[in-house]
C-alpha cells in the first residue's frame, strides 16, 4: 500500500506539473499575441492615416467633418483653425537647457498642464513652442482616442496626416526608456518623419512602444479634463480598424507656453 500511495502520489505531482506547465505555455502565447497585436497596432496609429470613414458620410474623415459634430464635454465650439505652413521653426530664443518651460492646452474639456522636455528634446520642444505661439495648434481636434492607450491631436486635417510642413530632427529617448502614463511624446511615419502631432499616453498600453517617438514631455496637471477625453464615445471604420474615431469633437482651443528659468 505504501509503494501504491507513494506512485499515486507521484502520479498526482507529474500531473499537476504538466498542467503548469501547459498553462505556462498558454500564458506565453497570450503574451506573444498580445505583443503582436499591439505592434500592429502602434504601426496602424502612427503609420496609417485613414482609418476613418463610414457607408453613409456621416462619420468624419477631415476637419470639416469634425466640425459638423456635436462639440464634446458641452462646450461651444471654437472659431475654425487656420491653416498654416512653415518652412522651418522660429529659434525660440527664450528656452535654454536650463528653462522650466510648460504648455496649458485649453481643451474643450478642460486644461491640461505639461511640463516640456527641453532639456531632453530640446530640438522638438522649439517646434511645439514655436507653433503653439503662432496659433497653428488653435481650433484644432484631437483626432484619435484610444481606450487605455492614447489620445492624439495636431494634425489640422484631422486624419492622421497633416503637419506643419517641416520635419523635426529625431531625438529618441534611451532604449529603456518606458512611455508610461502621462508620457507626452511626438507621432511619426517612421524615422526622419516627426511634424506637429503629438500624442498622451492614457493607459497601460503604452508600454508596448518602442522607443522611437520623440518625448516632448510629461502631464502634471489636468486628470478630470483627460478623464473626461476618454469618456467620449468613440468607433471605427465600417471595414474594420481600430476603435478610436470620437463621435463628439475636442478642440484645443489654444496653447499657452510659460517659460521660466531662462
Amino acid at each position: 500500500m505504501s509503494d501504491r500511495r507513494q506512485r499515486q502520489k507521484e502520479q498526482r505531482a507529474a500531473k499537476r506539473e504538466a498542467e503548469r506547465k501547459q498553462e505556462a505555455r498558454r500564458e506565453l502565447g497570450r503574451r506573444i499575441t498580445t505583443a503582436v497585436v499591439f505592434g500592429l497596432v502602434v504601426v496602424g496609429i502612427f503609420v496609417v492615416g485613414g482609418l476613418f470613414g463610414g457607408e453613409s458620410g456621416d462619420l468624419p474623415d477631415s476637419y470639416e467633418g469634425f466640425r459638423d459634430q456635436p462639440t464634446a464635454c458641452g462646450a461651444e465650439q471654437p472659431e475654425p483653425l487656420t491653416l498654416m505652413s512653415f518652412e522651418a521653426p522660429v529659434s525660440q530664443s527664450d528656452i535654454t537647457a536650463d528653462s522650466t518651460v510648460t504648455a496649458t492646452l485649453a481643451t474643450s474639456c478642460g486644461e491640461i498642464v505639461i511640463d516640456l522636455n527641453n532639456s531632453e528634446a530640446p530640438e522638438t520642444v522649439n517646434s511645439f513652442v514655436f507653433l503653439a505661439r503662432e496659433g497653428f495648434y488653435d481650433g484644432q481636434v484631437i483626432h484619435r482616442i484610444f481606450e487605455n492607450f492614447v489620445f492624439q491631436g495636431g494634425d489640422p486635417e484631422a486624419r492622421g496626416t497633416g503637419g506643419p510642413g517641416y520635419v523635426v530632427p529625431d531625438e529618441h529617448p534611451d532604449d529603456d526608456f518606458a512611455y508610461d502614463e502621462g508620457v507626452v511624446a511626438m507621432a511619426n511615419r517612421g524615422a526622419r518623419s516627426t511634424g506637429s502631432q503629438f500624442f498622451v499616453i492614457v493607459g497601460d498600453d503604452g508600454r508596448f512602444l518602442t522607443n522611437s517617438f520623440n518625448v516632448l514631455g510629461t502631464v502634471v496637471s489636468g486628470q478630470e479634463a483627460i478623464d473626461r477625453i476618454m469618456a467620449i464615445e468613440v468607433t471605427a471604420a465600417p471595414g474594420g480598424g481600430e476603435n478610436s474615431l470620437p463621435l463628439e469633437s475636442v478642440y484645443i482651443e489654444s496653447i499657452e507656453i510659460d517659460v521660466s528659468g531662462s
